[in-house]
């Protein structure tokens, strides 16, 4: 027999609660999500676009930052992405995760385990919340698919993925080739 689906509003102060046991707790819209640690090649794929990204945003007045990092939009939205681009508050690093309120870029790596909620429930939150793109980047097919509020269909990029940040103008080349050649082969 079935047991019935527990009816729990899950709040900011539940999550917080929760035990620190190496597992990703997220929260959207008032439902836990659980994913298990990721693996080695998510790991590197995560880690390659940490150091594509990282000195470039630096340059331009933007803060990279990794999971475990919590996005808290709302008291019932609090999400992890894998990496997250975020301006710097009046050209100083943040100090404070309240502050940590309007990203400019969400990443999610896909996993076995998660590609349904980066591709569902998270797609729709970065979009509701107004995050200027939102890459759900794809190991397996060495691809990313670039998510815009508004789009009805992400642009899928599998080469070359070019970025400008709202309100800076200047633009980022990745060469994704090379990005996925180094973090997987």
């Amino acid at each position: 027999m079935a047991m019935p689906a527990p009816t729990t509003e899950w709040t900011l102060e539940m999550l917080h609660a929760l035990p620190d046991d190496g597992k990703r707790y997220e929260l959207v819209d008032g439902e836990l999500l659980v994913s298990p640690s990721p693996s080695r090649p998510h790991q590197r794929v995560v880690m390659e676009f940490t150091l594509a990204l990282a000195p470039w945003a630096r340059a331009h007045g933007l803060e990279l930052c990794a999971a475990p990092a919590e996005i808290a939009f709302t008291p019932a939205r609090a999400v992890q992405p894998d990496l997250f681009v975020v301006p710097c508050a009046d050209g100083k690093w943040i100090r404070d995760a309240r502050e940590l309120t309007r990203l400019v870029l969400a990443i999610e790596v896909l996993s076995p385990s998660t590609a349904h909620v980066d591709r569902g429930h998270k797609k729709r939150v970065y979009m509701e919340q107004g995050v200027a793109e939102y890459w759900i980047v794809d190991a397996d097919f060495r691809r990313v698919e670039r998510w815009r509020p508004g789009a009805e269909h992400p642009e899928v990029l599998e080469a070359t993925l070019s970025w400008t940040p709202p309100g800076d103008g200047a633009t980022l080349e990745l060469d994704l080739v090379e990005l996925f050649r180094l973090a997987l082969d």
